[in-house]
């Protein structure tokens, strides 16, 4: 892990944070009665390496950058692209998964199999969340670079994002290699990936300024 002793928080109660959407980095299973996912596993054993009490909180993530920058929260996991825009407000650890952005359509979706043929027909719309990588790539490889296009309708979560998907109401989700998977995994009659990589993203954990043993700590992704 290499966090230097003198720096581990031995004890102490981490605020960890979360929206709890990224699936299936984090996602709550009712019958499980708990959250569950790669990223809860991971914050979760670096506080057993630290010795130190994991809280986890739930919270949108448009607030969930500035509320890390002004220390409501120790550290932030929730599939957390690293930008430069995004490193002038906190820090980031090495990142521990590099992904692809996909397009996931609906499973009988025959009008497009690229990114090329979605952004050449203005009838088709995509579903996204404000401020996230997806979004921007929808805005710069997909569209025409517009961020107030009106073929993106936004959703509070991607989940949101998916159930439009689902209902007919937006044509395509772009979702990174692992989410893509994973709501694929859950709903096999429905959805279905197309088209080539779009992108590429890398993920990190992300904390405040003096939260040096956090950005050592993040473990190497399960491959």
């Amino acid at each position: 892990m290499g966090a230097d002793p003198a720096a581990r928080p031995k004890g102490r109660t981490v605020r960890a944070v979360t929206e709890n959407a990224v699936h299936p980095a984090e996602l709550r299973r009712p019958e499980a009665g708990k959250a569950v996912g790669w990223e809860y596993d991971a914050v979760n054993e670096i506080g057993r390496r630290l010795n130190a009490k994991i809280a986890w909180n739930i919270t949108s993530w448009d607030t969930m950058i500035q509320a890390i920058r002004d220390g409501q929260y120790d550290v932030g996991m929730d599939g957390i692209s690293i930008t430069d825009e995004r490193k002038q407000q906190v820090d980031f650890s090495d990142p521990y998964i590099v992904t692809q952005q996909f397009m996931l359509v609906r499973k009988g979706e025959s009008r497009f199999s690229n990114s090329q043929a979605f952004g050449a027909n203005p009838k088709l719309l995509i579903g996204s969340q404000a401020g996230t990588t997806n979004f921007y790539v929808a805005v710069y490889n997909v569209l025409h670079g517009k961020e107030d296009n009106p073929r993106i309708k936004l959703f509070e979560t991607f989940g949101a994002a998916v159930q439009a998907l689902i209902a007919g109401n937006v044509d395509c989700v772009l979702m990174d290699a692992a989410s893509s998977r994973g709501y694929v995994g859950a709903n096999p009659e429905k959805l279905k990936v197309v088209g080539d990589p779009l992108g590429t993203d890398s993920y990190a954990s992300s904390s405040g300024p003096d939260r040096t043993s956090w950005r050592r700590s993040t473990p190497p992704s399960p491959r």
